[in-house]
């Protein structure tokens, strides 16, 4: 699915308080779902060996769902294009790799 078309049809289903103008409840929602993104993962370090069966992975790929939903609200309300958000990621990552930066820390390095 394209980027754009997801956001846009995305926020259709936006029900939350002053949406449209309220960045701060799918900011706090994104650190929700990946909260559950990663307590997912660690159980399956906990009980499943570091296997990721089938049920799981269909878990995990309903819940990366919510961790994209609430990037896109996020985006669309600080008017930002997700496609370029992803384009722009896709440059950053590509020139650290050219300049053999990808380890280590800072965001502008």
């Amino acid at each position: 699915m394209d980027l754009r078309a997801y956001q846009q049809r995305s926020r259709e289903t936006a029900r939350y308080p002053d949406a449209g103008a309220n960045p701060i409840y799918p900011t706090l929602g994104l650190c929700g779902e990946a909260g559950e993104v990663a307590d997912k993962v660690k159980k399956v370090l906990r009980d499943g060996e570091g296997r990721f069966d089938d049920a799981v992975r269909d878990d995990l790929r309903l819940e990366l769902g919510d961790v994209l939903w609430y990037v896109a609200q996020l985006a669309t309300e600080l008017d930002l294009d997700l496609a370029d958000v992803a384009a722009a990621n896709l440059e950053k990552l590509a020139s650290r790799a050219a300049r053999n930066v990808i380890g280590g820390s800072g965001d502008r390095r």
